[in-house]
């Protein structure tokens, strides 16, 4: 069975879900943090991963 599973991405500023991503959840036990574009914020910002 594969432990890839999908999570959501929130923008830290206006806290809006704006990716989905997939993470080994064996390898990588942390929360993801990511730059990434908000089209709401209008710039990059650091999205960081949720709860399901």
């Amino acid at each position: 069975m594969s432990q890839d599973r999908l999570i959501k991405l929130a923008c830290k500023e206006c806290k809006r879900i704006n990716y989905w991503s997939s993470k080994n959840k064996r390898k990588v036990e942390r929360k993801i943090e990511l730059s990434k574009f908000c089209k709401w914020c209008r710039k990059s910002t650091v999205h960081k991963e949720l709860k399901k």
